[in-house]
C-alpha cells in the first residue's frame, strides 16, 4: 500500500466490460510528508474520493481487482481508503 494524492478524473468512453461504471482517477504517489514520489498512476476508485484528497492505494493486480469487487478485472492500481491524518 502507498499514499497518493488525487490529481483528477480520467474519462473513458470505451471500457473493458468489468470496468463499466468504475470511476477512473489520476493519482500521484507521495511520501508521508506530502512530497511527490515517482510518476502519476491511473487508479480505479473504490471508496468515492475527490480531487485533491490524500488516499491509500494498492498496486498489486489481484488486490486491486478485489478492491473493486471484480477479482478478474484488468486493474493495476485501486484506491482503497481516504487518509484523514498521517502521524509519524
Amino acid at each position: 500500500m502507498q499514499l497518493a494524492r488525487v490529481l483528477g478524473p480520467l474519462v473513458s468512453t470505451q471500457k473493458q466490460s468489468t470496468l463499466i461504471g468504475a470511476k477512473l482517477l489520476l493519482v500521484q504517489p507521495i511520501t508521508a510528508d506530502d512530497q511527490p514520489q515517482g510518476v502519476a498512476l491511473l487508479a480505479v476508485d473504490s471508496v468515492g474520493t475527490g480531487v485533491g484528497e490524500k488516499v491509500l492505494i494498492v498496486s498489486e493486480g489481484r488486490a486491486a481487482g478485489q478492491a473493486i469487487s471484480q477479482p478478474m478485472a484488468p486493474v493495476d492500481v485501486a484506491i482503497v481508503g481516504i487518509v484523514d491524518e498521517v502521524n509519524s
